[in-house]
């Protein structure tokens, strides 16, 4: 079989659950040595979704007969991501994907949001995206097929979702063409990813009317699953996408086609 990702090696921040777990699990599928990178190890149980989760990621990449590793990370500590960066090249020897997963969501709008889940917020959505590929940068333009997939959401283009989850999805989106413009000289690639709604454990805390709203904007007639993402980040990481950069995909059964 063609692994479209033999001997690369790629890390993947919020690796533990949702669309990490799915990216990590399409990732290893294609031949990649896979380092997640996460608070836990341990993958998040949904109410809705993911309900039943009850392996690692790293468990179960190793059943596909994969190579992963787990490097505990708070992305919201520089230097943690800097050892993620260190640790993943001194044991494997280099860097050739970097997938800037990780992020949170605190409801809130104008009045009700605290300052601190505001700067919580902000500093994990973006500014660990933009110290992320800062640490990275330098081992992936000395690979042959350096890459960069950053995961945004199709609310970075509009209203809704409240003044700082948007917000700092909109700003991963402009962050991903700037760098893009930086790196190209290197032949690094820098694209972003923009789910919509996505079943993982990160939706518990919607109502089941705001499940029934986002299902009623979704053209095509399911949900998305983390698969979808993992799938769309295989084709950006590998060499089918190698004259791709700058660019930000919208993986979301038709949300923003109807905005």
């Amino acid at each position: 079989m063609n692994h479209v990702l033999a001997n690369r090696v790629a890390i993947i921040t919020g690796g533990s659950s949702g669309i990490g777990r799915g990216i990590a699990l399409e990732f290893a599928r294609e031949g990649a040595t896979v380092v997640v990178a996460d608070l836990q190890e341990e993958s998040k149980v949904g109410k809705y979704y993911e309900t039943d989760v009850n392996t690692t990621t790293v468990a179960e990449i190793e059943k596909l007969g994969g190579k992963s590793f787990f490097v505990q990370t708070d992305v919201a500590q520089d230097s943690q991501l800097e050892n993620l960066v260190g640790q993943t090249v001194e044991q494997l020897g280099g860097l050739d994907i970097l997938v800037n997963n990780a992020g949170i969501f605190i409801p809130g709008d104008l009045q009700t949001l605290s300052m601190s889940d505001w700067d919580r917020v902000t500093r994990i959505n973006y500014r660990a995206v933009f110290v992320g590929c800062r640490y990275a940068a330098n081992f992936l333009n000395q690979s042959s097929a350096g890459r960069i997939i950053n995961i945004a959401s199709v609310l970075a283009f509009g209203g809704g979702g409240g003044p700082a989850y948007p917000s700092a999805k909109a700003a991963v989106v402009n962050l991903t063409r700037d760098l893009a413009l930086q790196l190209a000289e290197y032949e690094t690639t820098v694209n972003a990813i923009c789910p919509g709604y996505i079943e993982t454990a990160v939706q518990d805390y919607q109502t089941t009317e705001a499940i029934a709203i986002s299902r009623a904007r979704t053209p095509l007639p399911r949900f998305g699953a983390p698969r979808d993402i993992g799938r769309a980040a295989v084709f950006l990481a590998s060499a089918d996408a190698a004259w791709i950069t700058g660019t930000c995909l919208n993986v979301d059964g038709g949300w923003s086609a109807s905005v």
